[in-house]
């Protein structure tokens, strides 16, 4: 069977070999800087500190996209860009520095901050428009909200460094990430049990495949648990403990059914789908990092207890 294992990997094309490699070395990376934070942390808390490391490796995975299979990512640059080549590129390297930083916690204050506000043109440029353009699709909205919650996350990471932004600073950059990480986790959570057989954590076309069992209440645990975290959020009460039980059952959900899944497209003849099922885990999981990113920029407060 390692054998086999093995042989897939080797046999993938050039573009699927950066990815996947991307995405190893990030995690050796993040894992090796963090290693001390998760040996102090005790019970749930080991979960939040893998907040970088969940944030990282999907970012390197989605730069090495960028650099070794351009043509999956021009056709979305606006056309009336000039030098759209230049600019995929540019966000490959982009991507690539950020994940670096914040799987070393190296300058996160202006990774993560810069990462936001990247997002955030993203958003305005092309998700938002269209969107607007097709105000049905739920999709679209899917994937505004699910943009904007990777930018709020990264101002929270810049505002949490242990070199970050203090004063107003901070607290603008922290609240505006909890508002957006709140609205999506609401959105999602609707989405999921107004549609209950899609895979769980961001609400996208596909569908859980059919040898998962218990299909409907997988989604609809996601979908309440998103929702309790969005309240928890704008209320203001123990946010810190809902979030990391819901990032963790989003890593639990990564582990368990992405992970099959990632295998099953690797094993698919055709490079869309599998660059599809590297994008859907690394989403995931960067969708994750984010959760954690909450939970660890949220103080262990009375009303957090």
């Amino acid at each position: 069977m390692h054998t086999t294992i093995l042989a897939t990997f080797f046999a993938l094309s050039r573009t699927l070999l950066s990815m996947c490699s991307a995405g190893i070395v990030a995690f050796l990376i993040a894992l090796w800087a963090t290693k001390d934070d998760i040996a102090r942390a005790r019970g749930l808390d080991k979960i939040v500190a893998l907040s970088n490391l969940c944030f990282a490796v999907p970012l390197a995975v989605f730069g090495a996209l960028h650099l070794s299979g351009v043509e999956f990512v021009l056709p979305i640059v606006p056309s009336y860009m000039p030098w759209r080549l230049f600019v995929a590129y540019f966000v490959g390297f982009a991507l690539l520095s950020a994940s670096l930083s914040i799987a070393t916690r190296i300058q996160v204050r202006w990774s993560g901050l810069l990462f936001g506000i990247m997002m955030f043109c993203f958003v305005a440029m092309l998700m938002i428009p269209g969107a607007i353009a097709s105000p049905r699709d739920r999709f679209a909205w899917t994937i505004v909200f699910r943009e904007s919650s990777f930018g709020g996350a990264g101002w929270i990471l810049a505002g949490n460094a242990s070199n970050g932004w203090r004063g107003p600073a901070k607290t603008t950059l922290i609240t505006v990430g909890r508002i957006l990480i709140a609205i999506a986790a609401i959105f999602f959570g609707i989405e999921h049990f107004l549609h209950p057989m899609g895979l769980p954590g961001v609400p996208l076309e596909k569908e859980m495949p059919a040898w998962i069992p218990a299909r409907a209440l997988i989604d609809y645990v996601t979908g309440a648990a998103l929702m309790v975290l969005g309240g928890s959020i704008l209320l203001n009460r123990k946010t810190r403990i809902v979030a990391t039980y819901v990032g963790g059952w989003l890593l639990l959900m990564v582990l368990v059914i992405y992970g099959p899944v990632l295998v099953l497209a690797l094993s698919q003849p055709g490079i869309g789908v599998e660059v599809e099922g590297i994008n859907y885990f690394a989403d995931t999981l960067l969708f994750t990092g984010t959760i954690l990113a909450l939970a660890s920029a949220t103080p262990r407060i009375s009303s957090d207890m």
